[in-house]
């Protein structure tokens, strides 16, 4: 697989925080070009945190993948130009290549109780919560991958797509319950279902669903970290039997830190903190719902819904 085909794209970044020096001790030198909050960069703090991450687990032997990965929440969904804005990176010191992508946050969800949904620009909400649909920043590391069936589309050809699981710790330690990994962009809208008896995919009763393909590439997701199809086959390439590390900024400390910062009028670029400045004054200010807090919500409105039978597609025409 040849990372070079990752197509790097610049950024419009304008951050507060953390200054270009500030985790550039032992960066090599042609990766230093890449660290700041400029167009085309990575925050430092971004950087440092996924270096150290990945340095561990080589040390202690867990993973081997010469490149490892990481993902800034903070930026925006879209670029200057109205392009997928990057803001995943994957990182091959070895090969000295950079690469900045597009991928999706967390939508949320509104409820009654609670309205923890994110625009389509930016993200406000962060958590590590099951069923919360939400981002959560952390330590992750990339484990087996899943291909599964998810409909057919255009002239009956059947879809595929490939899920990457995402082992985490600490408060990501529940990516596993929560179905948290990467994954193409992409979902089949099922529109209708047609017999097909013959097909592996078909139901008890022989039907087939049939739908749309809906592409979402650089929007939101229901909190896994998502890909265009053509970065997600190079990336799945990449960590498919040969695991690496992911982190994803920013952490519950992060944002509890901004958000207290942002309110007190204290968020400045001596402050050491660091967010993505147009979402940040497009937001006003992040919040993290910590699992213990948002979860008994959750399974509060579930318990609420009322026990509609299952959902019959027309027969297709």
């Amino acid at each position: 697989m040849r990372l070079g085909s990752l197509r790097f794209t610049l950024a419009f970044v304008v951050a507060s925080g953390v200054g270009p020096t500030q985790a550039a001790q032992d960066i090599p030198r042609w990766l230093q070009a890449h660290v700041g909050t400029g167009e085309g960069q990575i925050a430092p703090v971004v950087l440092e945190r996924a270096r150290a991450l990945y340095q561990t687990k080589r040390r202690n032997g867990d993973v081997t993948n010469p490149c490892y990965l990481a993902m800034d929440a903070t930026r925006p969904s879209a670029a200057p130009n109205g392009a997928p804005g990057p803001r995943f990176y994957v990182i091959c010191e070895r090969q000295r290549t950079f690469r900045a992508v597009s991928s999706g946050y967390g939508n949320g969800r509104k409820l009654q109780r609670a309205n923890f949904s994110n625009g389509r620009q930016c993200a406000k909400n962060f958590s590590n919560a099951e069923g919360s649909k939400l981002t959560a920043g952390g330590a992750y590391v990339t484990a087996e991958t899943r291909t599964s069936f998810k409909g057919y589309i255009g002239d009956k050809v059947p879809f595929y797509r490939t899920f990457i699981l995402f082992d985490g710790e600490g408060e990501t330690r529940n990516a596993r319950e929560r179905a948290i990994g990467g994954h193409p962009a992409v979902f089949v809208k099922w529109q209708c279902r047609y017999q097909d008896p013959d097909s592996p995919h078909a139901d008890k009763d022989g039907y087939v669903p049939y739908g749309r393909l809906v592409n979402y590439t650089g929007g939101r997701s229901n909190g896994c970290t998502t890909w265009s199809q053509e970065v997600s086959k190079e990336i799945t390439a990449l960590v498919e039997g040969n695991p690496t590390t992911l982190y994803i900024y920013p952490e519950g400390r992060d944002i509890n830190a901004v958000a207290n910062a942002a309110r007190n009028g204290r968020l400045s670029a001596g402050s050491g903190l660091y967010w993505n400045a147009a979402c940040l004054s497009a937001i006003g200010a992040p919040k993290f719902w910590p699992k213990h807090k948002l979860q008994p919500i959750i399974n509060a409105w579930r318990r609420s819904l009322p026990k509609n039978p299952p959902l019959v597609l027309p027969i297709c025409n």
